[in-house]
């Protein structure tokens, strides 16, 4: 019986875990849903749109910007006074050239401000100024 147990040196008994395959599994599925992941853009708040009938989708739409009842303006989910809008505008149409603004006016809110709004846009140099309605 002494013959079995002198085979058993202490290196032997001790088991190294190589987790290196591990780690490559976990980065490679991490990759797959930062790329597969869909982000989606929001104002800050939610508003009553109004209905239209002849409403399209904007499929490249990355600056929203909401007006709510009250002529509170809503940029990235941040609260901005109406002179702050075109310097807002100007900073995301530079993080995205190709993309337009849409502007999500509560059916309530003041056509003033939603002139200043989307001339706001314009001075920024986006002439691609959308406004979001509701299908009936």
């Amino acid at each position: 019986m002494r013959r079995g147990f002198q085979n058993l040196t202490p290196e032997a008994e001790e088991g190294e875990i190589d987790i290196t395959p591990m780690l490559d599994v976990v980065f490679i599925m991490l990759i797959f849903f930062i790329v597969t992941a869909s982000f989606v853009k929001e104002s800050g708040i939610e508003v009553n749109r109004p209905d239209a009938s002849t409403s399209a989708a904007k499929p490249r739409a990355n600056i929203l910007i909401a007006i709510n009842e009250g002529g509170e303006i809503w940029i990235n989910k941040r609260q901005v006074q109406e002179s702050q809008v075109r310097a807002n505008i100007e900073r995301l149409h530079a993080e995205n050239p190709q993309g337009t603004v849409v502007v999500q006016a509560d059916e309530e809110a003041k056509t003033k401000t939603l002139v200043a709004v989307m001339d706001a846009a314009r001075a920024a140099g986006v002439y691609d100024v959308s406004l979001a309605t509701e299908s009936p």
